[in-house]
């Protein structure tokens, strides 16, 4: 069994500034909302597609801005509850709809948000 030392793990670790994480999620959010119309998914999965990119643009944008309107410890929970609510529709989209391509999409999509969310250092001295 192999243990790593903490300062081996230390070294290994990725961490992206808060800022990163804001522009990353600011120029991916109009992506989810485009998504349903350039890939056409279905009526449903096609709303519940756009209102996760609208919530997602909203936190991002609540981060942008010069005074946070949420803590970042708050910003880090919704981020890992849009991705997990994003992976979850895209599998009960494949369940109810069939719409394969919506399914990849969305479970893809929260994979990489939930990713993102956990790379993140959520720290006001990463901001």
């Amino acid at each position: 069994m192999f243990v790593f030392s903490k300062s081996v793990m230390s070294a290994r670790s990725i961490h992206i500034p808060v800022a990163v994480h804001t522009v990353i999620e600011l120029l991916t959010a109009p992506l989810l909302m485009v998504a349903p119309f350039a890939l056409g998914f279905g009526l449903l999965s096609g709303a519940v597609t756009v209102a996760l990119g609208m919530l997602m643009m909203s936190l991002a944008v609540s981060a942008a801005s010069e005074q946070r309107t949420i803590p970042l410890s708050a910003h880090a929970g919704f981020d890992y509850a849009i991705a997990t609510v994003t992976i979850f529709t895209g599998l009960a989209v494949g369940i109810l709809t069939g719409e394969a391509i919506a399914t990849a999409f969305l479970v893809g999509f929260g994979a990489a948000h939930m990713a993102l969310t956990a790379l993140t250092r959520f720290s006001a001295r990463g901001a």
